[in-house]
């Protein structure tokens, strides 16, 4: 490799490298992730139904950085033998993906299983498990039934029943082999993103509700899919299960700014973690009482932060088996000026707090805008965690690094090589319980409003090519060596 564009690299993240053994403990595992409505491509195949992000992508194209669609994607329907092949090659411990709602259950209900979405998952899963390579399955990753939002999707209370008896199909049909599950990912982008900018589906743009709903129902549909499994099948098959937060980590711009940026870490992490890990249950108080405030003061007659029962507080207590991370970004907080527009959530600011984002020079800048990396961000976040919640096992589930695709990645590799050693300091110095760490993609695939048009893949997707050929970049390379010795070295 060429050594001064990894010294030059580390030098703009802040990183000096010596002649230290940056090591894993023994046992530590490594994966890849991807999901359904982002690769699988095959969206109107069979009985499967559409998704809200098929009528999302179909209605709204301008949404779209290139106006593209999933319908195919990197057709992972059909080459899910590739795609084993692929995480075969780089030597996974394990493969993240997600089963399509809408392709297992068509009606969104458990009244009717599609026998062709069961017979994909099962291929996906045994092909897995016959190249040693542990299936990580999410249950909902944003592809929503249409039939569902339209009855209401995440604003409707009932959606926690529904989604508990999804999972409990999936968990019939899969649970024999699949032995970490994650009930839902990144609630926020599915809450936050979606209802207080309407750039992600279903398009429906209420921050002063819809945002504050879901977070109330997803966290109980989380809860009561947790439930099932631990009541029906736990006993039986030992496996895990948890949620996936994505979560942002912020710093105070400035000293005075303290306060307000751990105001600013239980408005984004507490509101999805506080009610399932702390000992208490329920909402952060300090973000519930702030939230009440603000309502009335715009003039509604109670919170629109909805309060849990008793009886709701101790459904959600408590429903995790580890912790799952999802870690890409960090933000700098201060308190906006007088007049000054905060911009919506979690984008630009966080209205409730009137508090506006910014980023520190020394991070790195990538070609998205507003997206700054930050790898000691993971470390202080876990350290967070630890402090606030318990001392309990943590699995980054997703992270990556964003470019604009070529097979030279060596910028992806150094970011690789800085966060893992954020990693390794966290595990040796921190005491942090981190047993799991996945690389956000396995390949290139349709990110969401970004379309094709931001890579993230270990291994390039040639969209052009109707085989869609997957093709190693030297990231993937990379990364396979780390799998195998365990070990942050330079690239060979």
């Amino acid at each position: 490799m060429i050594w001064y564009r990894i010294a030059a690299f580390c030098a703009l993240l802040g990183v000096s490298w010596c002649t230290e053994d940056w090591t894993f403990p023994p046992g530590f595992k490594f994966g890849a992730a991807t999901s359904s409505f982002q690769v699988e491509g095959a969206w109107n195949v069979s009985d499967k139904s559409q998704s809200i992000w098929d009528k999302f992508v179909h209605d709204k194209p301008d949404v779209i950085a290139d106006c593209s669609n999933a319908d195919v994607s990197a057709d992972s329907y059909h080459l899910w033998e590739t795609d084993v092949e692929k995480a075969a090659e780089l030597g996974l411990n394990f493969y993240r993906f997600s089963i399509s709602w809408p392709r297992l259950l068509p009606s969104g209900f458990a009244n009717y299983t599609s026998e062709d979405g069961k017979r994909y998952y099962n291929n996906l899963i045994d092909g897995l498990l016959a190249k040693g390579i542990e299936p990580m399955v999410t249950l909902f990753h944003l592809d929503l039934p249409q039939t569902l939002q339209d009855l209401g999707g995440f604003t409707n209370p009932l959606i926690a029943d529904w989604f508990a008896d999804y999972a409990r199909v999936a968990y019939s049909l899969f649970g024999d082999r699949v032995k970490i599950w994650l009930t839902i990912n990144e609630p926020i982008m599915i809450c936050d993103l979606a209802y207080n900018t309407a750039i992600m589906a279903p398009g429906v743009l209420s921050p002063d509700h819809g945002t504050y709903l879901c977070n109330k129902y997803i966290l109980l549909a989380h809860a009561k899919a947790y439930r099932v499994y631990e009541n029906e099948f736990k006993a039986m098959y030992q496996g895990e299960v948890s949620i996936a937060n994505q979560l942002m980590w912020y710093e105070p711009e400035r000293e005075a700014d303290a306060d307000l940026a751990e105001l600013g870490r239980q408005y984004n992490t507490g509101r999805y973690s506080h009610p399932i890990y702390s000992k208490e249950g329920g909402w952060p108080p300090a973000i519930e009482k702030l939230i009440e405030e603000n309502s009335l003061k715009k003039g509604f007659l109670t919170s629109n932060l909805p309060a849990f029962t008793q009886e709701e507080i101790e459904l959600i207590r408590g429903t995790y088996d580890f912790y799952a991370l999802n870690y890409y970004m960090s933000f700098t907080v201060r308190t906006a000026s007088e007049g000054e527009d905060v911009g919506s959530y979690p984008l630009y600011g966080i209205p409730d707090l009137n508090a506006v984002f910014g980023h520190r020079e020394e991070w790195t800048a990538t070609n998205l805008t507003g997206f700054y990396l930050n790898p000691e961000g993971a470390r202080r976040q876990m350290a967070w965690l630890k402090k606030n919640y318990d001392d309990m096992k943590i699995l980054i589930t997703e992270n990556g690094y964003p470019n604009l695709g070529g097979l030279d990645d060596h910028d992806r590799i150094a970011f690789y090589q800085a966060l893992f050693k954020q990693l390794i300091l966290a595990i040796k110095e921190d005491g942090i319980n981190l047993t799991h760490y996945t690389a956000w993609a396995l390949m290139d695939n349709f990110e969401w409003t970004n379309g094709y048009s931001v890579k993230y893949g270990l291994y390039q997707v040639d969209f052009a090519d109707p085989l869609r050929t997957r093709t190693a970049r030297a990231s993937a390379r990379y990364y396979a060596n780390v799998i195998k010795t365990l070990t942050i070295s330079a690239e060979s």
